[in-house]
């Protein structure tokens, strides 16, 4: 909380520095793979026990929301390039970390997009917390995707931090593609901010969002910078995926990414 109060009133960001100083930014991303991990082989198997049934799910709810919270603090402290510089080897990790959220969103975009918050009055409390979670994993992805971004700006480092391992350009148009942060509600266009949607008025809806600005940026990083054009191998395939794109908003959005870029 402190980390985002020093960013949003921009009178320098002493957490940052001190992760930094103490190198702990190595500890959060360790922390953060340890939880994602505990998601995914513990929490299914304590959702289907079926005479496991706590009378408070607490405990449970503080550690499904620690990864929540490891990607809230990097995604504030990863703005300074130092931060990435202290992560060492372990950014290895957290661009792999950043790819699997990336991709599942993308998988989840072509079945419908984010679950619901509401809840049923017939499911027991495991259930609500199973599906807190899976609330609660949308809002991560889009955290890791401005963590990459900002990796990404890193880009003399590039090779070095694994950003063409995954061949990250092509997953992110297809997330320009599905555009998850975007739905229709009743006719009218909804962005996810802010862990909620909000209706974008017509005279705002030509305007780029700050997710797709993120994206944008990415790209621009990943693709026109002297470093990328050197390792980034561009197949015939990879050349379709982006082009894709590219003609339908591509020269807008890369003209305000670079504007966004510079500010």
């Amino acid at each position: 909380m402190q980390a985002i109060l020093d960013a949003t009133i921009s009178q320098g960001e002493p957490i940052q520095e001190l992760l930094v100083t103490h190198g702990k930014v190595p500890t959060l991303v360790e922390e953060l793979i340890a939880v994602e991990m505990w998601k995914q082989k513990v929490f299914p198997v304590l959702c289907r026990v079926e005479d496991f049934k706590p009378q408070n799910t607490f405990p449970i709810y503080m550690v499904v929301h620690h990864e929540a919270s490891i990607i809230n603090l990097l995604e504030t402290v990863f703005f300074h390039k130092e931060v990435c510089e202290s992560a060492e080897d372990t950014v290895l990790d957290l661009v792999d970390y950043c790819h699997r959220k990336l991709t599942l969103l993308v998988a989840r975009s072509g079945c419908g997009g984010p679950p619901e918050g509401e809840g049923s009055q017939d499911s027991n409390p495991m259930q609500e917390l199973q599906k807190q979670a899976e609330l609660m994993e949308f809002e991560i992805a889009l955290k890791a995707l401005s963590v990459l971004r900002y990796i990404t700006d890193c880009v003399d480092r590039a090779g070095r931090l694994g950003l063409y391992t995954h061949n990250l350009p092509c997953l992110l148009v297809e997330l320009l593609e599905h555009s998850p942060w975007n739905r229709r509600e009743g006719g009218k266009l909804q962005q996810f901010e802010g862990s909620r949607w909000h209706t974008v008025a017509p005279s705002e809806q030509q305007k780029l969002s700050k997710l797709d600005g993120q994206v944008w940026i990415a790209l621009y990083n990943l693709l026109l910078s002297p470093e990328a054009q050197a390792r980034y191998c561009l197949t015939s395939f990879a050349k379709g995926q982006l082009l894709k794109h590219w003609e339908k908003h591509g020269k807008t959005c890369v003209l305000a990414a670079q504007g966004d870029r510079a500010k």
